[in-house]
């Protein structure tokens, strides 16, 4: 196993993958972007306003709950939950808007432009534009408007204006190319502010950062209660913030195993899952060089998921580094057990969780009799289930007993 670099080099790569591959309009935004990132990480009071959001507005630390109901569910492994659900908007993705949004006061940009698939990320940065008085358009595919249609109306209360995207498949990867439209002609006044580690330099980089406090976090709380580091940690794959946030504080950490889970949708057929680490190869897409769903013609393939965050041919560079080098595991889970692993940790925990990390809690699952009993899992709880649970009531019936069976 070869021991991943801290950081992307000078020119945003991470060993083959990453870089920046947009047109020559986006050059200087970029590297505008990457000056006030630079600058802003050595500024004391930007560090400093950021960990009071965190912690005053955003509700940071998040707790590192022992789930032991589930844990003895799973066969006695030791199951702790990284609560970033219990942040304020209902995920992960507030850590990564903050920072964005400070920068984007910080650099002069007056408006906002996000994509979004499940919603969590517009809604965060609908949030974060209401905070700093910013405008603010989120694009997002028919699809998604249609299945997150409560993510909707909270980003409309925010002031924000969705914007449809009938393009395509009409899920977050044309949200994502038609945001990347619209910067094109706005670079001087707006900020692009991407929601996961992909993208063009210095966005992985700087997003992963931003979402590093996941991580940083569980690395001292499992110290103090377990005395000990982690022996694996699990997080669903969709982008990868969630999971590059917890996993890149232990990354240089060779005992401390980590599994990234994708989207396995109804199967693992062309076009009907969006687990691209599993089954993808290296490509550029939307900026970047990283591993995605394509065909054998270069051009980039349908995906499916029942999870809308997860609904995206790519992922981020620093993901297919990990992969290359052997330092993290990447599975697939399907929509049906996914639904089974939200199913399992609501009734064992009385935590309903979003239908991304439902894909971690399954993967667990599937593999904790292969575990032994009293190993330390940290799993990431990226997000809650509220915005799901129109998605689960058409897919779950409870039998009357306690269980919980998928719809047919």
């Amino acid at each position: 196993m070869t021991r991943p670099t801290p950081v992307p080099d000078t020119t945003g790569h991470f060993g083959p993958f990453g870089g920046k591959f947009v047109p020559e309009t986006v050059m200087a935004a970029l590297s505008e972007l990457e000056q006030a990132y630079a600058h802003a990480k050595r500024d004391p009071r930007f560090r400093s306003r950021l960990r009071a959001l965190l912690a005053d507005y955003a509700g940071r630390p998040t707790p590192l709950y022992f789930a032991a109901r589930l844990s003895e569910a799973l066969g006695g492994v030791k199951v702790y939950l990284k609560r970033e659900d219990l942040l304020h908007t209902g995920a992960h993705k507030i850590n990564n808007t903050l920072g964005q949004g400070l920068l984007a006061v910080r650099m002069g940009k007056r408006r906002l432009i996000a994509e979004t698939g499940a919603g969590q990320h517009g809604v965060a940065t609908a949030t974060v534009a209401a905070l700093f008085g910013l405008t603010c358009d989120v694009f997002m595919g028919e699809e998604d408007v249609r299945r997150q249609a409560l993510n909707v109306v909270r980003m409309r209360l925010l002031g924000a204006r969705v914007v449809p995207v009938s393009a395509g498949t009409r899920t977050l990867k044309d949200a994502t190319s038609e945001a990347i439209r619209n910067w094109v002609t706005t670079v001087r006044t707006s900020h692009y502010c991407i929601g996961s580690v992909v993208g063009p330099h210095p966005y992985p980089m700087m997003v992963r950062d931003f979402q590093s406090v996941i991580g940083q976090e569980a690395r001292r709380q499992v110290l103090s209660a377990a005395g000990r580091l982690p022996d694996l940690l699990v997080a669903c794959v969709g982008g990868g913030s969630n999971a590059i946030g917890l996993f890149h504080p232990f990354a240089r950490d060779r005992r401390v195993r980590m599994l990234g889970v994708e989207a396995g949708g109804h199967s693992l057929s062309p076009g009907h899952h969006a687990a691209t680490v599993v089954k993808g190869s290296p490509g550029v897409l939307h900026g970047a060089a990283s591993l995605l769903l394509q065909d054998r013609f270069g051009q980039v393939l349908s995906t499916e998921s029942i999870a809308a965050g997860l609904d995206y041919p790519g992922v981020g560079p620093e993901h297919a580094y990990y992969r290359l080098i052997k330092r993290a595991e990447y599975v697939a889970v399907s929509d049906a057990q996914a639904l089974q692993g939200a199913a399992l940790l609501a009734k064992t925990e009385g935590i309903i969780p979003a239908l991304e990390p439902a894909h971690a809690i399954a993967a667990l699952a599937r593999m904790a009799r292969r575990l032994k009993r009293g190993t330390i899992v940290i799993l990431g709880l990226s997000g809650r289930g509220d915005k799901d649970v129109q998605t689960l009531a058409q897919h779950l019936t409870g039998d009357g007993d306690g269980s919980t069976q998928r719809r047919v």
